[in-house]
């Protein structure tokens, strides 16, 4: 189940975890999607038992149709050897809630925030920073940075 998006503000910080870098055309195939191994690897480790985790997707190159990089991690305020940092930009955010099984709920959230902005033209992606928030379970709330 998805809600209405609401309009936060976020303040910058940092995330730390396991980064791949990616597409979408080539996350919608299972033989190029590296999504599930990334997943795999940070829950495999010892930052998966943090009550809240981190999808980041930053480092876009250009839009949703081009590459970016994502980090699965958990906030953090020191680097750690072997890990990725990425900072989450201070600004707007719309923010999606949706719940149930993940990753299922996942992706319908997804295909949610893909269909309001495909409709809602007074929102504008800036394509810098977006997160998702995993605080509970089965409970997703995606971040998307508005221009």
């Amino acid at each position: 189940m998805v809600s209405s998006p609401v309009v936060k503000q976020v303040e910058r910080f940092d995330v730390t975890g396991f980064s791949v870098k990616t597409q979408n055309k080539d996350e919608f195939n299972t033989n190029t999607a590296q999504l599930p191994n990334l997943w795999q690897q940070f829950y495999a480790s010892d930052l998966g038992s943090n009550t809240c985790v981190y999808g980041v997707y930053s480092h876009y190159d250009s839009d949703a149709s081009g590459f970016y990089q994502v980090t699965a991690g958990v906030k953090s305020f020191h680097p750690a050897a072997g890990l990725s940092t990425v900072t989450v930009q201070e600004g707007s955010y719309l923010v999606f809630q949706g719940s149930g099984p993940i990753p299922a709920a996942v992706v319908d959230t997804w295909k949610k925030i893909w269909e309001f902005f495909a409709t809602h033209a007074e929102f504008q992606r800036n394509f810098i920073s977006d997160f998702e928030l995993y605080s509970g379970f089965n409970q997703v709330a995606i971040y998307i940075g508005l221009k």
